[in-house]
């Protein structure tokens, strides 16, 4: 039974995850559905990584699917710790 939620976002989040719903000729809906599925299944319950897509809707900034996580983190203890 599919039931309504109401998402309080950043216009310019919706707008750019509407498009990617587009293009992966998907409902928004059912890209969100598809994402809390796997952010609660049994089997992803360990060591889940968030796409670089995902983390930028969440912030709102673009963030380079190459990006060394690990090394971020380690420069911003470096310099916290400095």
């Amino acid at each position: 039974m599919d039931t309504k939620l109401t998402l309080k976002l950043n216009q310019e989040i919706i707008e750019n995850a509407k498009k990617y719903a587009s293009d992966k000729k998907m409902s928004l809906s059912r890209i969100i559905e598809a994402y809390l599925q796997s952010l609660t299944s049994e089997k992803n319950k360990t060591d889940f990584e968030i796409s670089p897509f995902v983390k930028s809707m969440a912030t709102g900034i673009n963030i380079p699917a190459d990006l060394d996580d690990k090394e971020v983190y380690s420069d911003y203890l470096i310099e916290k710790y400095q």
